[in-house]
């Protein structure tokens, strides 16, 4: 029997099988109970578009993306409601163009009105005030108490106790490490020593490749100051510092090369460190 003869034969023998195995794992059509039930438990889910998805790029890159993600913070006195709160747009004090560029006082109150409500504190938020919000953030940071009561006398205000605000004291990136190797030079002590052909592929080889790591680490601290919303007198501070580093790694052998490059970003640290005041003010002043 010729080769196209005995591959006839095999694809023959098999469909049956073939056959079988799929009318066993599709699913039947009348069983669609189970479906939308696990959806519905598991949440909205999206196909990836990417064109290299399922790939190893693919796969370390979301994984550090995932490890990057946003997390719900299982706040300690969650079940408890806190004061009623308004948040003022905080200062940004530190000199860094990268990250004064990127952020605005508005933004890190942004994340604060989010992660104090998850908290259980009625927040007011400062889409609601309007103009007002200018007045009572300038009589609060200025310690005007005869302004500040002036203005907790309207509306919904009369219900707040708590001025809070956020500020950036530190942004700077404090280290950075590099290393790599360059296998030219030895690959042609090894091509010049060894005489023979292999020892020439083998210096060819060990010439191409090159490798290098480079890491940077930031330093951010953030401080938070709750003020009595009658008063402007200072309740409570604290302040929290977390480190963030970003890192870069290229290789490339005999043309082949993987590079990865990542980190969490300025954003997500920003996120962080409201989550770590606000776990910090619901576990110490509530």
């Amino acid at each position: 029997m010729n080769r196209y003869g005995l591959m006839r034969a095999i694809a023959l023998a098999t469909l049956p099988l073939l056959l079988v195995a799929c009318m066993e794992t599709a699913p039947r059509a009348g069983d669609t109970s189970a479906a939308p039930q696990a959806g519905a438990a598991a949440g909205p889910s999206f196909g990836n578009a990417s064109p290299t998805a399922g790939s190893s790029t693919s796969a370390k890159a979301n994984a550090a993306a995932d490890a990057a993600a946003y997390q719900e913070v299982p706040y300690k006195n969650a079940r408890k409601r806190g004061p009623a709160l308004i948040v003022i747009p905080g200062e940004i004090k530190s000199n860094n163009a990268s990250f004064t560029q990127r952020f605005l006082p508005n933004n890190i109150a942004d994340f604060a009105e989010l992660e104090l409500s998850q908290a259980n504190f009625p927040v007011l938020e400062r889409s609601n005030l309007g103009p007002l919000l200018n007045e009572i953030s300038l009589a609060y940071n200025l310690g005007n108490v005869a302004s500040a009561r002036k203005t907790m006398r309207m509306g919904k205000l009369k219900s707040t106790k708590w001025i809070v605000k956020f500020d950036i004291l530190k942004a700077e990136q404090i280290a950075e490490n590099k290393k790599g190797f360059d296998g030219r030079a030895v690959g042609g002590l090894i091509s010049q020593l060894s005489g023979s052909r292999g020892g020439a592929a083998a210096g060819t080889v060990v010439g191409s490749v090159k490798t290098g790591d480079a890491t940077g680490v930031w330093l951010i601290g953030m401080r938070y100051k709750i003020m009595n919303a009658n008063t402007t007198e200072q309740v409570a501070q604290g302040y929290k510092e977390l480190k963030m580093e970003v890192g870069a790694t290229t290789t490339s052998v005999m043309g082949v090369s993987e590079s990865a490059k990542g980190g969490v970003g300025l954003d997500t640290m920003v996120q962080r460190l409201v989550q770590t005041a606000v776990w910090d003010i619901d576990a110490k002043y509530k």
